[in-house]
This record gives structure tokens, sequence and C-alpha cells, in this order.
């Protein structure tokens, strides 16, 4: 049964580069995300109409579309962060937000429990186009907060993993500086390093450079084609080509609430659809 029905939340290595094997799910041919006839209504307004995709266990997904699109939603339907109006979303072979019960004979769905949903998230890092730090806090006290207030690991294991993962997105030298102190670039530099201080298996990406500066724009994305070229699962809605180009492995436009292409990197070169086409003429 896959509706709900309206029940309602560094380095620029190249993309030759040779990633590790994927993780296990990968062989044993579970998607990391399934994305099946989903759709989300905010009222009056469906701004996702039947969303239909598959992302594998270390790969790199990224989703184009206009503003308004619907692609930010789906990031945070994946999370939880929004409820389904009807579909299925399954992370790892599991379904996010409800599970399959037999009541009368027939089948159901039941919420999860937010203990339950809690669980789930924590296979996911979510990272987002505002940094969102504590500002009293320093780079090294905002990654250590979830591991230790969400995670439950001692303190001194959460500082040791919030300083490799600063070190990961090269900034070993600013764990003790406050929010104020950083530039925006380092600022969300530290909220991916916060997300995968949690040691998440698949990291979501919502628009995470378009509130920088344009010269600092690179030094997120050079810590992200890392991420990629270390087989990190990776979902990135961005107006970035030339990231979709060198490190996707899949690219999905979305316009409408649809997928109205999808495919290898190969189609921003080589779109099909007239929608593509007309976006692809605006943004590059």
């Amino acid at each position: 049964m896959s509706t709900h029905g309206n029940t309602e939340n560094m380095q620029n290595s190249s993309r030759d580069t040779v990633r590790p094997s994927a993780p296990a799910g990968a062989h044993s041919g579970v998607p990391a995300v399934a994305i099946k006839d989903v759709h989300k209504a905010f009222g009056a307004l469906h701004v996702l109409k039947g969303i239909n995709l598959t992302v594998n266990p270390g790969t790199v997904t990224v989703i184009l579309g206009p503003s308004g699109s619907g692609k930010s939603t789906l990031l945070r339907l994946i999370n939880q962060l929004e409820t389904l109006s009807g579909g299925e979303i399954d992370v790892d072979g599991e379904m996010v937000g409800y599970r399959h019960v037999e009541r009368g004979g027939q089948d159901r769905l039941q919420e999860l429990t937010e203990k339950e949903i809690a669980a789930q998230r924590e296979k996911l890092g979510m990272v987002f186009q505002r940094f969102n730090l504590f500002p009293h806090m320093t780079a090294l006290q905002n990654v250590m907060e979830a591991p230790v207030h969400v995670a439950g690991v001692s303190k001194a294991e959460a500082k040791a993993r919030a300083e490799k993962e600063l070190a990961r997105v090269g900034l070993a030298d600013r764990a003790e500086h406050y929010p104020a102190e950083l530039s925006g670039g380092q600022q969300q530099r530290v909220a991916i390093a916060r997300a995968l201080a949690m040691d998440p298996e698949i990291m979501l990406f919502d628009e995470p450079t378009s509130a920088l500066d344009p010269e600092l724009v690179g030094e997120v994305l050079g810590v992200m084609r890392s991420l990629a070229d270390g087989g990190m699962t990776m979902m990135v809605v961005t107006h970035e080509i030339g990231f979709a180009r060198e490190v996707a492995d899949q690219v999905v436009f979305i316009d409408g609430g649809v997928v109205v292409e999808a495919g290898g990197p190969e189609i921003i070169d080589n779109p099909t659809e007239q929608r593509f086409k007309d976006f692809l003429a605006h943004v590059l």
C-alpha cells in the first residue's frame, strides 16, 4: 500500500575521482531513498504531484528547478519536517513516518511515534540555506551540541567527533571562533560539520550556497565535492549547474511539482524537454 491518503512532518577534485565502494545497502539492491508517487498539498496548493525518484547508495542526486517548483519541500518530506499528503518515501528500505499494521483483516498505515521518527531522522543529515548556528556557542560547541543532546554521547566523544568534522571541512583552526567571527562560507561549513557529526548515512542539502556571497560559494562546493568523492550518498537542491555537471550521478529537473526530465549529468548539455531547455537558458 503506497498511499497515505490525506494523513497529515577544500578540494576541487574532479568527477573522475574513484569513489570508495558503496555502502552495504547498495549490494543488496535496496535504494538509499525511494520516493513513490509522492504528493504534498498545503491547503488548496498542490506543490508535489506524484514524484517518483530512486537514489542509490553512494551516489549524488542533484535536483534542479525554478523557485516554487517543490524541490525543497521534497527534501523536507524525506526528513519528516513536513508530512506527506500521499505516496510513500522509503529510506534504506524502511518507510518513513508510518508502519503497516493489520486491522480487521485489512492493511492499514499507522503513524510512528515521535521517538521512532527521531530514530529514522538519525540516518539523515540536512544542511539548509541558512546556517542557523547558535551565536553564543563556538564552532566546536555548535558541532558538539547534537551528538551530546540528541545522540546522548559523552562530551569527550562529541568533542573528538566535532574536531574531526571541523578538520574535514577545513576549519580546524576556527574551532574556538564564534559564528560572528566567521564568514558566511565558514559558517555554512560549520553547519555541514554539525550534520556530519551525527554520522548520517545520507546528506540532504537544500540550496546550501544560495545565501552566500559569490566569492564564498566555491569553498562550500569544495567540501561537498570531497564528501561525494568519499562515497557519501547525497541529495542536493541547487542552482549551481557546474557542480551538477561535475559531481552528480543523477540530475532531476522538477517544475510545477512533477519530474520533467531526469538522467545522468549529460542531460544538462543535451536536454530534451523544452521546459528544461528554457530553465537552463536562464541559469547558464
